[in-house]
């Protein structure tokens, strides 16, 4: 009986049994190596144009040259260094913005309906204005960024709050719990998974916008290095930018991951 309490309890909704984190690693792997194998042999058998789509050893070959000249590793850091400014931009701003939003409903009805004005216009559509306000420094390119990554953050923070089970805020009041309690153990606790959730779509669209952003009379990033090699016609380059932003994303995005995790020891599952 007990054998079969634990067999149920290993299995998700659908009755089948979720993956290690090992079994994990080994098919994302497994895929990607695929891929990149089917995609050398595509372009080595000239199945692909190689100018339009340059082979997985090409790219190689470019981040070789560009390792050893120092270039890469000069766009790589500029543009780390402006998604992070512009994340944490976004973060420190929206979090407050959404919580106060998300507990006053009074708040949320003035709010909103600026917030869904807005919200719908692209970052790419607020470059002359940060032009404009801010020139061609670097604080508005992070700023362009931050304006991306803020309102996933700020709509997944209100979300959390508003969704909060009243039945949990009345049953720890009627075990005497101060309203500080309340907030701490009850409200904060149910919306912080909504909050991370948050921030890992912000430092997505954080990495999407940058592209964008550092066209801005910018001679760094991996921005720039893309549409520096646009007028060279160097689509190695081109692939080899995409793929550090893609790394970079990643990367990132593991260690929002990790801290959802220890944040989280709580929540079951």
């Amino acid at each position: 009986m007990r054998t079969a309490t634990r067999n149920i309890a290993e299995t998700d909704s659908l009755g089948t049994r979720p993956l290690s984190q090992r079994e994990r690693w080994v098919l994302g792997v497994a895929s990607i190596a695929g891929i990149l194998c089917l995609w050398q042999l595509a372009t080595g058998l000239g199945w692909i144009n190689p100018v339009l789509l340059p082979s997985p050893f090409d790219i190689g070959r470019a981040f070789v040259a560009s390792v050893a000249d120092g270039t890469l590793l000069h766009n790589v850091l500029a543009s780390f260094a402006r998604v992070v400014e512009g994340f944490l931009l976004a973060f420190v701003v929206a979090v407050p913005m959404g919580i106060a939003m998300g507990l006053s409903r009074t708040l949320g009805g003035l709010c909103d309906p600026l917030l869904e004005l807005v919200r719908p216009i692209p970052p790419i559509a607020v470059i002359p204005l940060a032009i404009l306000w801010f020139g061609i420094g670097e604080f508005s390119k992070v700023w362009i960024i931050a304006y991306g990554a803020f309102f996933p953050i700020l709509l997944n923070t209100m979300a959390g709050f508003r969704e909060v089970e009243r039945v949990q805020v009345r049953a720890a009041q009627a075990l005497g719990a101060t309203r500080y309690h309340v907030f701490r153990d009850v409200v904060l606790r149910s919306a912080l998974p909504f909050v991370i959730v948050g921030a890992r779509l912000g430092m997505s669209m954080a990495f999407i916008v940058l592209v964008a952003a550092e066209l801005i009379a910018s001679s760094s990033g991996l921005g720039f290095m893309i549409s520096d090699a646009r007028y060279k016609f160097r689509t190695d380059e081109m692939f080899l930018g995409m793929a550090c932003i893609g790394a970079l994303g990643f990367g990132l995005n593991v260690l929002l991951r990790a801290t959802e995790r220890r944040l989280l020891k709580w929540k079951s599952g």
